[in-house]
């Protein structure tokens, strides 16, 4: 089956992603075989655009994103013949029967975790989403998310800026920006080189609030695992957990406060059994069986240099007082006593590094800053 059959397929009245999938699964035969094991108000409705084309509404279906994808080089229509298509959305139980994709399609060739989380993360929940989506993509993997606000779009902007890879899919078609404040990563991702985005969605197709849920799937199906970096107790991400569980995926959650709410929705997930993460080798020790088939080639030096929890340079790494610190505040007794210094040097240190805006005093102590890049 060629694309514009795969489109038709996919406008057929009656036919949602389960149903077909459960029909691509007996492996009919275009056309008859089709034919024989669709309703009889999907059968009668492709007979109609076999046999006159020209009198079928599938074919506007048909025509309309054929002239969108003439129109530029990075536009694309994947199906499960074309080459790019992802194996691992296979295994859903329903798969998209097409995607819309627009951008460049070598981000679907290696290993990939999907990042997700709240809309309005803290600034400690917006540094790990930067942290861990630099550092995955310096080895090798792409980030897969949502293009929405919070976690998803620190995670991606994060990814591309590191010059690596990132998919978002989206619940609207590729050519609609959405939240309109995502213009510019909107533009990233379909211009910049690593950068994708997809849909289920025929271009032009506005968001709804149903599509999002239903977009989450195919987010968690392209990925090995999902990491939820923060997420309140009622957030959407949680959907998004579960899917990848009832995927048989891996789930990995960060840590948080007590007294994070954006925290507590992770504290859940840990409690019912999702992997802790600590750093990004936490994530790659759980999925190296599965990825290994996935890795794309990557420079040894790239591999070996990347497993710090934030990225950080030289001069930092030999800091022992900067080493002591994260994003808990830390009496300076307790630093003191970390670093191996006395009171007085660790003050000094301390001030050097607020004035670097690498540290800061809080309530009960001092914390590392993480920057923004």
């Amino acid at each position: 089956m060629d694309a514009k059959e795969w489109l038709v397929v996919n406008e057929l009245p009656g036919m949602g992603a389960l149903r077909t999938a459960a029909l691509v699964a007996k492996q009919p035969q275009w056309p008859h075989g089709w034919l024989a094991g669709l309703p009889s108000n999907a059968a009668t409705a492709l007979r109609l655009w076999l046999t006159q084309p020209d009198r079928s509404p599938l074919q506007q279906a048909v025509d309309h994103s054929f002239a969108w994808l003439n129109a530029a080089p990075n536009r694309h229509l994947l199906h499960r013949n074309h080459p790019a298509w992802p194996e691992l959305l296979n295994q859903l139980p329903d798969p998209p029967v097409v995607l819309w994709a627009q951008g460049d399609l070598s981000a679907l060739e290696g290993p990939k975790l999907a990042m997700v989380g709240t809309r309005r993360p803290t600034s400690e929940g917006s540094g790990n989403a930067q942290a861990f989506a630099r550092e995955l993509v310096n080895r090798g993997w792409c980030i897969v998310s949502g293009m929405a606000l919070g976690v998803d779009g620190v995670a991606q902007r994060a990814a591309l800026a590191a010059g690596g890879q990132s998919i978002a899919v989206l619940g609207c078609g590729v050519d609609v920006i959405y939240p309109p404040s995502h213009r510019e990563l909107h533009e990233q991702l379909s211009n910049v080189p690593g950068g994708l985005l997809l849909s289920e969605h025929p271009p032009g197709t506005g968001a709804r609030p149903a599509f999002f849920p239903r977009r989450n799937r195919i987010v968690t199906g392209l990925a090995l695992g999902t990491l939820v970096v923060e997420a309140t107790e009622k957030s959407g991400s949680l959907v998004s957990a579960r899917l990848t569980l009832e995927q048989d995926r891996e789930l990995f959650a960060l840590p948080g406060s007590l007294h994070n709410v954006q925290a507590r929705g992770c504290l859940q997930l840990l409690r019912s059994g999702a992997t802790l993460v600590r750093h990004v080798d936490d994530i790659v020790d759980e999925l190296q069986h599965w990825s290994e088939r996935y890795m794309p080639s990557i420079p040894r030096a790239i591999a070996e240099n990347t497993s710090l929890d934030l990225p950080i340079d030289n001069d930092e790494l030999k800091d022992n007082v900067l080493s002591a610190l994260g994003a808990t505040p830390t009496p300076i007794d307790l630093l003191v006593q970390s670093a191996g210094i006395t009171v007085s040097e660790c003050q000094q240190r301390l001030l050097m590094l607020e004035l670097d805006g690498k540290v800061a005093q809080q309530a009960g102590g001092w914390v590392r800053l993480t920057r923004s890049w």
